[in-house]
């Protein structure tokens, strides 16, 4: 068992009979009262975020994850296939359980994390920087830029849309960060 002295972000706990990871927190020592620990758990099942608050030095029962490296194959009426770069075993993932899933291509390798008690999938991560083909986009037209941060939409490979600068043009590569869905830069 550990306490709320314990708690840092990333973490995972049982909560509620729930496993959940620790987004934020933050501990605070008002001036009469108990100190309290301010946490905001995304829930690892449905992606549902709450805000709790701990006493300072409650018991929470942490949860031992294992992330293992994953290749995208592709995706079928049972959901998203996945392949173990090492051992070569396949899995199947619920579209559900990957953050941002429209911006996944085939090949791209994620972090799958695992409870490693019960052997089940609670989430998968795409690399947090992506590199995407623009597929289509609106021209950018001369003196539409009085703005020095105009974007306009733009569709990526995937079939995603995402929000790129004006310059930016159909055909050319650019990076996404996938934790934001916003243009990080272009490819030379």
């Amino acid at each position: 068992m550990a306490t709320t002295a314990d708690i840092k972000i990333g973490m995972c706990i049982e909560f509620n009979g729930k496993t959940m990871q620790i987004v934020d927190f933050q501990h605070v020592k008002p001036g009469k009262g108990p100190a309290f620990v301010r946490t905001k758990l995304k829930n690892l099942e449905n992606g549902r975020t709450i805000d709790n608050t701990f006493t300072a030095g409650v018991a929470i029962e942490p949860v031992r994850v294992e992330r293992r490296p994953y290749q995208y194959l592709y995706e079928d009426d049972m959901g998203c296939n996945f392949m173990h770069t090492e051992t070569f075993e396949q899995i199947i993932i619920n579209r559900d359980l990957i953050d941002n899933s429209d911006l996944m291509k085939e090949g791209q390798v994620v972090e799958v994390m695992f409870h490693t008690e019960k052997e089940t999938v609670l989430s998968a991560e795409l690399p947090p920087i992506i590199d995407m083909e623009v597929i289509y986009t609106e021209p950018g037209v001369k003196g539409d830029t009085a703005s020095t941060n105009s974007l306009k939409p733009a569709t990526v490979e995937t079939g995603a849309t995402i929000k790129v600068p004006l310059f930016i043009q159909t055909g050319e590569k650019i990076r996404v960060d996938t934790r934001t869905r916003e243009y990080y830069e272009r490819i030379k």
